[in-house]
């Protein structure tokens, strides 16, 4: 049911005068080649162009001073998670590939595609009994949680591969415990759409351009926090759904929307719906799904108290400077968390990371790391 994703293409070729997300990514390798040394402009001018040029000539492929397949495929190896630019599913795929080609004890595959027809990825890491699941970018505009958790992965998995600590544990301790299950990005056409690396002449982004004229007081597309069809994943969930949708509608959000639209039924978004199967093919011990903001975590559903829940929250709360707390009413229905608890009676979380306004700036990211990487390393301990 969940099949091996392959190592693909999903850069764009560029060239003279290209400009955006993918530009300055290619920037940033080029300057870490110590090749480029102009500025993270994100625009493709004759310096990116030499750059690229001299890195071609020193991996002895076709110089043409076009950023193509090959010189994309030559770059995997320099592959690096940036924490200075925003985070498009383009770049996390490409930063997936680095990962293969580095740490070949991980494993890789996808829940299913989204309403464009993206891979949506998840990596194992662990062959222990122990299963746990991590989430990130149910929202949109909190795409900030996908870096979070793919440089978890990357530090995870370099610890494990030198025999090294991670958060003062030995990684090989909790890869042989435990069964680490991520899925980094769970709504990546939103993402693109918030990180604007989305094709603008295409019918899904008019149509999202359609949607948030409806609603002029939220933003576009940093308020944007749906699926690209204008659905809450978040709201979607069998879990007192219908709570959910009486709640929104009295809200205003009665039909497509860049927020809080519970959809017409529970799991009719094909993204919330590949999450719920792969969670039940799981069995999960304990589910985190990473949102921002508020620097909380959410622990319970209504009267569902699972066994150590609380005691695990309080040790996240120790670990992270969180609070623990339970959810608010007006958001306590048909979440991801709230029916992961419903159908399986065990400790699942909402956690709300950094604080501000979504999405949060980047400068936050180094302290919003530093606050949850003992969750993440702790979670297949504590389960």
């Amino acid at each position: 049911m969940f099949s091996y994703i392959k190592i693909g293409d999903y850069m764009k070729t560029l060239s003279l005068n290209s400009s955006g997300l993918q530009v300055k990514y290619l920037q940033i390798l080029l300057s870490r080649q110590e090749l480029y040394l102009g500025e993270i402009d994100g625009i493709f001018g004759d310096e990116t162009m030499a750059a690229v040029r001299e890195f071609q000539e020193l991996k002895t492929i076709n110089v043409t001073g076009l950023a193509d397949d090959s010189t994309w495929n030559a770059l995997i190896p320099h592959s690096v998670i940036p924490d200075s630019i925003p985070y498009s599913y383009d770049i996390m795929m490409f930063n997936i590939d680095n990962l293969k080609l580095n740490y070949p004890f991980l494993k890789f595959g996808k829940i299913g595609t989204s309403v464009m027809g993206k891979e949506i990825p998840y990596i194992q890491i662990g062959f222990g009994d122990t299963k746990i699941l991590y989430v990130a970018s149910t929202h949109a505009n909190e795409w900030i949680t996908s870096l979070l958790l793919m440089k978890f992965i990357n530090e995870f998995s370099h610890a494990y591969l030198h025999n090294q600590k991670i958060f003062n544990q030995n990684a090989d301790d909790i890869f042989k415990k435990s069964s680490i299950y991520i899925v980094p990005m769970h709504n990546p056409d939103g993402v693109d759409l918030v990180v604007n690396d989305i094709d603008v002449s295409s019918q899904y982004y008019n149509n999202a351009v359609k949607i948030s004229k409806d609603y002029p007081t939220i933003p576009f597309p940093d308020g944007w926090k749906a699926n690209i069809n204008g659905i809450d994943l978040n709201l979607q969930f069998p879990a007192l759904w219908e709570n959910a949708k009486e709640i929104k509608e009295k809200q205003g959000y009665v039909s497509p929307a860049p927020r809080d639209f519970t959809g017409n039924s529970p799991l009719e978004a094909p993204e919330a719906l590949l999450l719920y199967d792969f969670t039940i093919f799981l069995e999960a011990s304990l589910m985190i799904s990473y949102h921002t903001q508020g620097e909380v975590i959410f622990w319970k559903f209504m009267d569902f108290t699972p066994p150590r829940a609380k005691e695990i929250g309080d040790t996240f709360s120790s670990i992270s400077g969180y609070k623990l707390s339970d959810t608010p009413y007006a958001s306590s229905f048909a979440g991801f968390k709230d029916w992961f608890i419903q159908k399986f009676n065990k400790p699942g979380y909402t956690i709300e990371a950094g604080f501000g306004i979504n999405p949060l700036p980047l400068e936050q990211f180094g302290k919003i790391y530093e606050d949850n990487l003992g969750i993440l390393t702790m979670a297949p301990l504590l389960a």
